[in-house]
């Protein structure tokens, strides 16, 4: 498949998911490099980084999965994402550690679940497949 041929929704679900997994890297290398080494602590901790972080995620997630829930009738994926977006925000006002790298790897996962899940609606509908959801 022609990266060209994908729609703009699709791409941005595709973006969610590479920074929700950028994001839980980061996470784990900040913890790993700064408790073994003691370096990079100014910039890896930085709390511009975390707040661009969450718009980023808040903006794309909103905006793919958004339309994604208004195109297909599915709240779950939303949901979901929201969940993980309020997850990542929580872990803005824990203290630089293990506490606020486990807020933020929850919330990334969730994020980049509701983003696959969004995905998944997407194809679903385009091959005529109509899952209803539980409401």
């Amino acid at each position: 498949m022609d990266i060209r041929s994908l729609s703009n929704r699709v791409r941005l679900d595709a973006m969610g998911i590479a920074l929700s997994a950028l994001c839980a890297v980061h996470c784990v290398l900040t913890i790993v490099v700064i408790s073994s080494l003691g370096l990079a602590g100014g910039w890896l901790l930085a709390p511009e980084l975390h707040w661009w972080g969450l718009a980023a995620a808040t903006i794309i997630a909103g905006v793919a999965i958004g339309i994604g829930a208004v195109r297909h009738k599915r709240r779950m994926p939303f949901v979901i994402a929201m969940t993980g977006l309020t997850f990542m925000g929580g872990a803005l006002a824990a203290p630089h550690g293990v506490e606020e790298a486990a807020l933020t790897i929850i919330g990334v996962a969730l994020v980049s679940l509701g983003h696959v899940l969004n995905l998944r609606s997407s194809s679903d509908h385009r091959h005529g497949i109509v899952l209803r959801e539980r409401r």
